[in-house]
């Protein structure tokens, strides 16, 4: 690879770091929606009653999951997320640890229902 091809692999706009920020989100909150609904479990979803706070079906709560997944694929292959450019990489692992947080916060709420 000569230095123009690093050179435009490198060369990412504003909006590829927000797309790989929000890929990394949506990518983390797949796995609790995925989980609990393979599990069987019900689990809170945006589509519950009250919306967040309520419990949503396993079945719901799978498809939640799907829809997170494929968002958050694209929104990672917007993001032109690679090895090669380091700084898209913690970029989405900072979206994956403030999702992470943030459903850490709002799901504690589940264990006191």
């Amino acid at each position: 690879m000569n230095t123009t091809q690093i050179w435009r692999i490198n060369n990412m706009k504003w909006y590829h770091y927000i797309a790989a920020f929000f890929a990394g989100a949506f990518l983390a909150n797949v796995v609790p929606h995925f989980i609990h609904g393979v599990s069987g479990d019900p689990f809170p979803s945006p589509f519950s009653d009250p919306p967040g706070k309520g419990l949503s079906s396993p079945t719901v709560n799978v498809l939640w999951a799907c829809v997170n997944l494929l968002i958050g694929y694209l929104l990672f292959r917007v993001g032109k997320i690679s090895n090669s450019n380091r700084f898209s990489l913690l970029v989405f692992f900072l979206g994956v640890v403030a999702m992470s947080i943030m459903l850490s916060i709002t799901f504690m709420e589940k264990m006191k229902m």
